[in-house]
């Protein structure tokens, strides 16, 4: 994997837990609130993150597709580790890519297609920035702050101006 793929993978981890810390103090309450035009509730936008994190690191090693039921959401804390080992998997699994691995993908209609690898690749990174919108969307439109989260707060954050 070069630095471009490992730098987006790493922003994706810091940016999924900067959304974590921003919703770690939210009330019961305030993890139920929406907007239009966002997936759903904050508890239920970052539970379909983490199932979907989930989900692109089986495709990417080759793993079935479970059939999972949503549950209640456990919790802020108490998915922070599972989104942190996620995002370590799918950086893992990112690493061992070749640019000529494919894998056939279900959808949920049944429809079955042969996909690039690092296209799924490309769509976490791309779920990640729309759901973490969804959120920052909803706490900005109920009056709840929150630390922006970018690249170049990344970059600041993280001393990737170091290793050049």
């Amino acid at each position: 994997m070069d630095d471009i793929w490992r730098d987006a993978l790493l922003f994706h981890k810091w940016a999924n837990m900067k959304v974590l810390d921003a919703c770690a103090n939210l009330s019961d309450e305030q993890l139920q609130l929406t907007s239009p035009g966002t997936y759903g509730t904050i508890a239920a936008t970052l539970q379909h993150l983490l199932r979907a994190e989930e989900a692109y690191i089986r495709r990417l090693q080759g793993a079935p597709r479970p059939q999972t039921d949503e549950g209640s959401f456990p919790g802020v804390q108490a998915i922070r580790e599972p989104f942190r080992r996620a995002a370590d998997k799918l950086l893992e699994a990112a690493a061992a890519l070749k640019p000529e691995d494919t894998s056939v993908a279900e959808y949920d209609d049944g429809e079955m297609i042969t996909l690039r690898q690092s296209l799924v690749v490309v769509q976490a990174i791309h779920h990640g920035n729309d759901h973490r919108t969804h959120i920052y969307t909803i706490l900005g439109s109920h009056g709840i702050p929150f630390e922006e989260i970018d690249v170049w707060g990344y970059r600041l954050l993280s001393g990737a101006e170091a290793r050049r």
